[in-house]
């Protein structure tokens, strides 16, 4: 097994536990999410507001299903990874969710003021995702994955699978 594929897995590992996290300490009726969402809509420009009063609303309508649907995509995201299954699609999904979180919970990393200099978690996963696709792509193939087994009955995976044809 190659560097590449542990690191992918261990990847996998951080957010399958991220998601686990998320289902045992957030309560779907937990007005949480909600909260977070508020206290990072403070300080941001006027032309951000209708954002974040759009992402208020959505996320204090349904909690629940938010909570569940952000647990769902993050346990996908990493049984994904751990199997190396769909792995074009899941580096894809993973970049778009991580800048989803980083726009609505980490506030494009603002308020920026004078002096701040933190732009938010969701930024290094989202280049962790992307040094994925730059790698695997280079390497052009991995062995230690659900896709090369499917490769082997199925030629037209690779085209849904493989980096190479991206």
């Amino acid at each position: 097994m190659n560097a590449l594929t542990v690191f992918r897995i261990l990847f996998g590992t951080l957010w399958i536990i991220d998601g686990a996290i998320k289902l045992v300490l957030f309560q779907p009726y937990d007005t949480v999410t909600v909260s977070m969402v508020k206290n990072v809509s403070q300080g941001q420009p006027v032309w951000l507001q209708g954002w974040f009063n759009f992402w208020i609303s959505t996320v204090s309508s349904s909690p629940t299903a938010f909570l569940y649907i952000a647990v769902a995509i993050e346990l996908a995201l990493g049984l994904a990874l751990i199997a190396g299954f769909l792995r074009k699609i899941t580096y894809v999904a993973g970049i778009l969710y991580g800048l989803l979180l980083w726009s609505i919970f980490e506030g494009f990393g603002g308020p920026y003021r004078v002096g701040s200099t933190d732009v938010g978690t969701a930024i290094p996963y989202i280049f962790v995702f992307i040094l994925l696709i730059i790698v695997e792509k280079s390497a052009n193939y991995s062995k230690y994955s659900v896709d090369s087994i499917v490769e082997r009955k199925w030629k037209g995976w690779k085209r849904l699978a493989e980096l190479r044809q991206f």
